[in-house]
């Protein structure tokens, strides 16, 4: 199980290295710069009120793509059982969904203009949502390779079409955020119909079919699901809603914040893909009543020495880091660099959450995440309210940091509480010993008189050695792993 887990990460992270970082770097941050140049705020608007279609798409879901990954990992047979009525299902709850936008668009006192960035946005989180449930059965039936491909069909569409739009000399005008939007659409849809025909060629036959009995069984076992990813989302990403709303200058603030955010939530994509596999991984393991703890340590100091050493080398190098993607020279960028260099620290706690979140959910301790999220949602908007309006988008940074440090904390306390996981203290000997020696080595390589991008690299360079130093990623038992038939 080890070595399926380990081979199939791979794939998905060398297929995600190849598109991900040039659409966040290249085409996501070259929008951002161009529509903030030529219309400032345009992008901060776009960012929140897409931030506000994350925080409600729970309600396209309740909760049931998490119980239906855990379920077909569990009990490979249901899904031809199950598939026709949650389609269904889905396709109702979406037109909820966007009369539930509407009516909350009204509360939040949009405008016009941002009632048709939720329109469309809000059709976007819809197909976003069937290919969010298609996935999860692809590798829910341990299918990870089509699973992987498919990661990326989205962001490869949209790198085509956007950078024929900002580099085309197909029009004089200024990038206006709308195409970016547009393109966005076209791309989930293509997505969405391959992913469905990726599952559709496993099952075999499909039809439109409204079984209540069903549905509310389903939406029943669903709703603790559903209710943790509410909480959640709604302290990852309430932060860009309230800049926009409680600051006069809340739509610059707001993309003053996505810079930052854009390359948080660029590198938090592994997390996810890491959470995407351990979760039918966990789910099997505990089923069977194996032990996980093997697995669990295995992934949580392979993933950990990549987000220290790059939320570490990250937060040393903010400035220049925001300044080479943003800086034209005249804009002031050192409030986007500040709030950037917390994100990268709350990126390291994020990564933990990943991992024995996940195996909370794959064990069913729903109640006891939900608690822990509401924590979180109750810590979060409290910090934005009394840190949003003397610092802005750092003082909404700087709360994101300390929720996600509780949480991450109180996860790691409920699997060694609640779960049989033998504790060792070898894995964190190996990740302090870590974080020390790329703090040590970030300073002293700070004193080298070279650029600061090569100094950068030399920190990852030496990052990767103290990885296998420190027993971080266990070259021996990699190879072990890949040799195993």
């Amino acid at each position: 199980m080890q070595k399926k887990f380990f081979t199939n990460l791979i794939l998905v992270l060398v297929l995600n290295a190849l598109v991900k970082p040039f659409y966040i770097l290249g085409i996501d941050a070259e929008i951002l710069k161009q529509v903030e140049a030529s219309s400032p705020g345009s992008y901060g608007e776009y960012f929140s009120v897409l931030g506000f279609t994350f925080i409600l798409n729970i309600f396209l879901d309740l909760g049931i793509t998490n119980y239906n990954t855990r379920n077909i990992a569990q009990n490979n047979h249901l899904l031809k059982k199950h598939f026709s009525g949650i389609i269904t299902l889905r396709g109702l709850l979406s037109v909820g969904y966007m009369i539930l936008l509407v009516i909350s668009g009204f509360f939040l006192g949009y405008n016009e203009h941002q009632f048709e960035l939720l329109y469309i946005l809000g059709l976007n989180q819809i197909l976003v949502s069937f290919i969010l449930y298609f996935r999860p059965n692809l590798s829910g039936l341990l299918l990870f390779k089509q699973d992987s491909i498919v990661s990326i069909i989205d962001r490869t569409l949209l790198i085509a079409i956007c950078s024929v739009l900002l580099w085309g000399g197909i029009t004089d005008e200024p990038f206006k955020i709308e195409w970016f939007i547009y393109a966005q659409t076209f791309s989930y849809a293509i997505t969405a119909i391959i992913a469905g025909g990726l599952v559709l060629r496993k099952i075999k036959r499909f039809k439109i079919t409204f079984n209540k009995s069903f549905s509310l069984m389903i939406i029943k076992q669903s709703m603790p699901y559903a209710l943790l990813i509410l909480l959640m989302m709604t302290y990852y990403r309430t932060d860009g809603v309230m800049l926009e709303r409680m600051l006069e200058n809340g739509k610059e603030e707001a993309a003053v914040y996505a810079r930052g955010f854009r390359f948080f939530e660029a590198f938090n994509m592994i997390g996810y893909l890491f959470a995407g596999l351990l979760l039918p991984i966990f789910s099997k393991l505990l089923k069977q009543k194996e032990s996980i703890s093997e697995i669990l340590y295995f992934s949580m100091k392979l993933i950990l020495s990549f987000s220290i050493l790059l939320g570490i080398a990250s937060f040393f190098y903010q400035g220049e880091i925001i300044d080479w993607r943003y800086g034209d020279g005249t804009t002031d960028l050192s409030q986007a660099a500040n709030s950037f260099g917390m994100l990268m620290m709350c990126f390291i706690f994020m990564t933990v959450t990943y991992i024995f979140g996940t195996l909370l959910t794959a064990n069913g301790n729903l109640k006891a995440l939900n608690i822990a999220a509401a924590s979180g949602v109750f810590i979060n908007i409290g910090l934005n309210y009394y840190l949003i309006p003397e610092h802005g988008a750092y003082g909404a940074a700087i709360a994101s940091l300390i929720t996600q440090g509780i949480t991450a904390l109180i996860q790691v306390y409920l699997v060694y509480r609640i779960i049989d996981v033998k504790f060792t203290t070898k894995p964190y000997l190996s990740i302090i010993g870590f974080t020390f020696a790329i703090l040590f080595s970030t300073y002293f390589i700070q004193q080298i008189e070279v650029s600061w991008f090569e100094q950068f690299i030399i920190i990852l360079a030496l990052g990767s050695v103290f990885a296998f130093t420190t027993k971080m990623v266990n070259l021996k038992g990699i190879l072990n792993l890949l040799k195993e038939k």
